[in-house]
């Protein structure tokens, strides 16, 4: 069966998931945390990248970011990918695949899934019961988004922006968003749609592989045309 087509539309944001193969670890100590964000933010310039949201856990990763080109996803994860298992070999003396496959992505469209991507992303350890409280966990973008940690490389998206009229009050709303858990039906929303490679939001049409895929990237490619004026 041929591969699905992946959703890439330049201007709108994307949700990234990469785990390593057979969900074995790929970060094994803080250098290699901070190893793999140095090459994030170089690629993400490179191809021009806006990031929003991350959190590096250690079997796996996401990432919230939005691209001005339609393939510069691709070619972010293809570069990054590459490097980073070229580290990990030659430092840890190992051979052979580290990534699980393909990375796993959804196009994010509506307004109510920009934060709840936001937040979906870092809870991520306070669901796998690794801190009690997303501040605690060192490698993620939570100190920036909530507490204003400076991280000049992140780039609010601009349903972040809206939460205020400046950065106290934006980032008093956004610590807000956590005081209550994440919907449940949301929490599945996302997590269909990113495993599936749908639009989050978007219902998979039964049947015909390629109809359901086009007339998703028509709307979203219209939507961000109309988004930018």
């Amino acid at each position: 069966m041929p591969r699905r087509a992946r959703l890439q539309v330049a201007g709108l944001p994307m949700h990234i998931i990469q785990r390593g193969n057979n969900r074995q670890a790929c970060f094994f100590a803080d250098e290699d945390y901070q190893f793999f964000l140095d090459c994030l933010v170089k690629l993400a310039k490179r191809f021009r990248c806006a990031l929003h949201a991350y959190v590096l856990m250690t079997n796996h990763f996401h990432l919230l970011l939005t691209s001005e080109l339609e393939a510069g996803p691709s070619l972010l994860m293809k570069f990054l990918g590459q490097r980073y298992v070229q580290y990990v070999n030659r430092a840890y003396r190992r051979t052979g695949s580290l990534w699980e496959g393909r990375f796993r992505s959804s196009l994010v469209q509506t307004e109510r899934y920009v934060l709840g991507c936001y937040r979906y992303i870092e809870m991520n350890p306070v669901r796998a019961n690794m801190v009690k409280h997303p501040i605690e966990y060192p490698w993620s973008s939570y100190a920036a988004n909530a507490e204003g940690k400076p991280v000049a490389w992140l780039t609010p998206h601009g349903e972040y922006l809206a939460l205020g009229l400046d950065d106290e009050r934006r980032r008093a709303a956004y610590r807000g968003l956590f005081a209550t858990e994440l919907d449940q039906q949301l929490l599945r929303d996302i997590r269909i749609s990113t495993h599936g490679g749908y639009a989050i939001g978007q219902q998979p049409v039964p049947g015909g592989h390629r109809t359901r895929t086009q007339s998703t990237c028509d709307a979203a490619r219209a939507g961000a045309a109309n988004s930018r004026g």
